[in-house]
């Protein structure tokens, strides 16, 4: 971490706080709870992990933070003041502090757009449509390379012409041009194969510290969780059911379901002792 990206941490200044949320779908017999009173804080320039499994909530959770879907209750604090998304002007407006990269990169583009169209919108929402063509394609080129790709190669290209591992690539150089105050990873990298894994999170780790974002890994991966976290909330049925720093979470669990979590997680050197 750079001293720059350590001195904002030290000074612990709150991005987005969430406080008593809870999301019901459905009504009578078929009401369903998502999400219980949860409170989260977000600061800046901090790696967060909201662990839990299939169905504990956590997807819901990031949802309602990006403005995906209303709130049933509670309230969502954006730099210490009540978000307000209540008109298209205003939500657009939040989305150029708040990204996201999901699961399926390819559920996340339209595919009838080439990767040079994609990547213009990203510079015009930022405020650069009245760049010239040149500078445009000096960012695009860039962004490209962050992500060890080429933008030459991707120019002309539509998004089902290149590979699941280039286009979650691709994802992270949207968020290069538009450089949010905070991104949430939905599952990130549980689409692509370990090498492409790896490469991804060293990405989104560089690109935190030379931008100073905050990153909110939504994950069912402990291990994973506990390797690039600086906070991790635990969720299950709806609820967190323990918070805290990665080493308080995780090396002294309390919480019964995630002292399971970490049981679930292979031990290696227990089974393939070749002593034995």
């Amino acid at each position: 971490m750079s001293e720059t990206i350590r001195k904002d941490v030290e000074n612990n200044e709150i991005i987005l706080q969430g406080k008593d949320l809870s999301k019901i779908f459905g009504f009578g017999k078929s009401r369903t709870e998502a999400v219980k009173n949860v409170d989260i804080i977000l600061h800046k320039s901090e790696i967060v992990s909201i662990v839990g499994e299939s169905g504990s909530g956590k997807t819901t959770l990031a949802k309602m933070i990006l403005g995906l879907i209303s709130v049933t209750s509670g309230e969502i604090l954006y730099f210490g003041k009540p978000r307000d998304i209540s008109s298209r002007k205003k939500k657009k407006e939040y989305w150029k502090g708040i990204q996201a990269v999901f699961q399926d990169p390819f559920s996340s583009f339209n595919v009838f757009n080439k990767i040079d169209k994609l990547l213009l919108d990203c510079i015009t929402m930022k405020g650069g449509k009245k760049l010239p063509p040149e500078e445009k394609i000096k960012m695009m080129t860039e962004a490209c390379s962050f992500v060890n790709l080429k933008y030459s190669e991707l120019a002309g290209k539509y998004p089902f012409e290149l590979s699941g591992g280039q286009m979650q690539r691709m994802m992270i150089a949207r968020i290069f041009l538009l450089h949010p105050q905070i991104l949430i990873a939905d599952e990130p990298t549980s689409m692509v194969d370990a090498c492409s894994r790896a490469t991804i999170l060293d990405m989104l780790m560089k690109l935190r510290d030379e931008t100073g974002m905050t990153i909110v890994f939504i994950t069912h991966d402990i291990g994973l969780a506990y390797y690039v976290s600086d906070a991790v909330y635990i969720m299950e049925h709806g609820e967190i059911v323990e918070h805290g720093s990665a080493d308080e979470v995780i090396l002294a669990s309390k919480a019964p379901y995630t002292k399971r979590l970490i049981s679930d997680v292979p031990k290696l050197y227990g089974e393939w002792d070749v002593d034995k």
